[in-house]
């Protein structure tokens, strides 16, 4: 912890400075940062759950609402969708407004949308549930940016990647029960009355859930701590508000090449894991006909496995801070586990997919908390939430190109090349990760602030010190 204190009245030859003393502190860690990350996560969770529920049942959808393929498949290609255009009105808000009404937007949100599609349990009311699914998808684009957002804003720079991780893990383990409730709850039944009945139950439990997380929210979730947690929070809060542009920001990042190179290899590799779990029902179901509860089984082996990757990751970066190694290593593996699981797939043994879907999770989806800590290194001081953005709004753009290039591949030619084609992307993105230089900024950042302080405070203490006295105006303890 360093401590500050200001002195009035120097000698002429001292202009302004700072100096230890006894009981002033200007960072500082809270306990209750941990409840703002659990809150972060709940409410993340329960939005993630939606994205995948149509998509892991996709069969039973398309007979209940007499509808394609394509048109479920749409239930979680809007979440992309919708994704692109908001992103930035939203990111604004985020560096204009701060963190507490990006998550009041996007829990009250959350809970509109997931009320509607209680109301949308009739064969002829598609449309009303595609308009629960776009809220909240609309939810989401307050959600994304903001895990390395709330991990600067509350966590000390020794666990920020690990808490980036936690908040990246509630989506991952929402995305986990998405793959693994729909089939449990709504069984492939032919009495259409019975079918309703089920899928009622699946949106009044999540319009529960929903409701109960947004009332905490409103009365638990801070905007951010009264004393920031690092000196790098010290330094970007000392930046006046009218200083800041948010175009200017985007211009910054847009020139800013190693970043640049992480968009859209970021893009590629998440883009590939929205393809894969949106496309996964169809996939399993191909080559194991009824095995709908198993596919979402696997869906939660890959999501499961890829939240261990993502904890791991994350206690790595906070210990080693080898960001660009630890980014190109997991990637490399993501193409590698793309590769064996496009050869394994159709062997016809349940076990192998398993095993060799976890092995995909980890690090595909592992890679998810490295590409934010990663960009936040390679951008600061600006905003995470732009950062973030732009990292998104490249996975939505490839999300969507793959899964409609995959789904179309796998209609002519089968699942088999449907894979290859992921893996060719993935192969492309491990190559410009290796090409993005490691410019650690934030890094750079804490470690200047840190030797400005102790030079400052050795000199100066060595003065004034000594006389107590002259010791006035001193930082909030």
């Amino acid at each position: 912890m360093v401590k500050l204190a200001l002195f009035r009245d120097l000698p002429p030859n001292c202009v302004s400075t700072v100096a230890i003393c006894d009981n002033t502190t200007t960072t500082h860690l809270y306990k209750r940062r941990w409840v703002m990350v659990f809150l972060f996560s709940s409410y993340s969770l329960c939005n993630a759950f939606q994205w995948i529920q149509y998509g892991i049942i996709n069969n039973i959808f398309m007979k209940f609402y007499n509808v394609d393929s394509f048109a479920i498949d749409w239930m979680s290609m809007i979440y992309m969708l919708t994704y692109i255009p908001f992103i930035w009105p939203v990111s604004w808000l985020l560096d204009k407004k701060g963190l507490r009404l990006i998550a009041l937007m996007a829990t009250a949100i959350n809970c509109l949308g997931t009320w509607i599609k209680v109301a949308s349990v009739k064969q002829n009311l598609f449309w009303v549930t595609m308009l629960g699914q776009f809220a909240g998808s609309l939810s989401q684009v307050f959600i994304l940016g903001m895990p390395s957002r709330l991990a600067s804003v509350w966590f000390g720079s020794e666990e920020v990647s690990t808490a980036c991780s936690i908040g990246v893990f509630g989506n991952q383990m929402g995305i986990a029960i998405g793959f693994l409730v729909p089939p449990i709850l709504v069984p492939n039944v032919d009495d259409m009355d019975d079918l309703a009945y089920h899928i009622s139950i699946m949106f009044y439990i999540t319009a529960g859930m929903a409701t109960v997380i947004f009332i905490l929210v409103v009365f638990l979730f801070q905007e951010k701590p009264e004393i920031p947690p690092t000196l790098a929070q010290v330094q970007a809060r000392s930046t006046p508000p009218e200083e800041y542009s948010y175009m200017a920001s985007i211009l910054r990042l847009l020139r800013n090449l190693p970043f640049m190179l992480l968009v859209i290899s970021y893009g590629l590799n998440v883009g590939c894991f929205y393809a894969v779990s949106t496309l996964l029902n169809r996939m399993i179901i191909e080559h194991y006909p009824g095995e709908e509860v198993n596919a979402g089984r696997i869906g939660l082996t890959i999501v499961i496995a890829g939240m261990v990757g993502s904890l791991i990751c994350g206690i790595w970066l906070d210990k080693t801070k080898t960001y660009k190694q630890t980014t190109l290593a997991v990637y490399l593996m993501s193409f590698v586990g793309m590769v064996v699981y496009a050869f394994t797939l159709n062997l016809g043994h349940l076990w192998v997919v398993f095993v060799t879907s976890g092995a995909l999770g980890f690090f595909m989806t592992g890679y998810l908390p490295l590409g934010f800590e990663f960009a936040v290194e390679l951008t600061f001081p600006e905003g995470e939430g732009t950062s973030s953005g732009l990292l998104n709004c490249s996975a939505q753009i490839f999300g969507i190109i793959f899964t409609i290039g995959q789904g179309k591949i796998i209609d002519h030619f089968g699942t088999f090349a449907g894979n290859i084609f992921l893996c060719v992307f993935l192969l492309i993105g491990t190559i410009m990760t290796a090409f993005i230089k490691s410019d650690l900024r934030r890094q750079k950042a804490n470690h200047l602030a840190e030797n400005q302080v102790a030079s400052v405070s050795v000199s100066v203490s060595a003065i004034w010190c000594p006389v107590k006295g002259d010791v006035s105006d001193t930082a909030p303890g």
